[in-house]
């Protein structure tokens, strides 16, 4: 009986119970790892609706020209850049023609277009989008000036 080879039934419910803890403790750090990659995917999503408005405000004229009121979300009558101030969602996100992005539903966005100075150039605007989710922002500044001249 000495010279048998092999583990006993103790021996094996030990090991079992062991290497069930150091699973349980693995599987638990995965799981926290997991749950914390979704934050970085809405933080991404954030910064770039942050940054395509940015981009849609940047591109229009720093002149003041009249235009008629926008329906509901829409911002295809928005023709200066001081059109935006004020511009706000809830909820969700509208394209041009004011149509709700559902892909987007939960994000709110809010925009302000406000006169400053920027290092002595008296003809500017600073602009903040902020792009909100749940309990996440992000807010974005950028800055607007009269380089066309008067």
């Amino acid at each position: 009986m000495y010279g048998e080879r092999g583990f006993t039934l103790v021996e094996s419910v030990v090991a079992i119970v062991i290497i069930g803890v150091a699973l349980a403790g693995v599987i638990s750090v995965f799981n926290q790892a997991v749950i914390g990659s979704v934050d970085p995917v809405i933080r991404r999503q954030m910064l770039v609706l942050a940054e395509e408005l940015m981009d849609e405000i940047h591109l229009k004229p720093y002149a003041v020209a009249a235009n008629n009121a926008p329906a509901a979300c829409a911002r295809d009558t928005f023709n200066d850049v001081r059109d935006y101030d004020a511009y706000a969602t809830s909820g969700k996100v509208c394209d041009l023609e004011g149509s709700e992005i559902s892909g987007l539903s939960g994000y709110s966005v809010a925009i302000s277009a406000a006169a400053n100075t920027l290092a002595g150039v008296g003809e500017a605007i600073l602009i903040t989008v902020t792009v909100t989710k749940g309990s996440e922002t992000l807010q974005l500044n950028g800055w607007r000036t009269n380089f066309a001249g008067p």
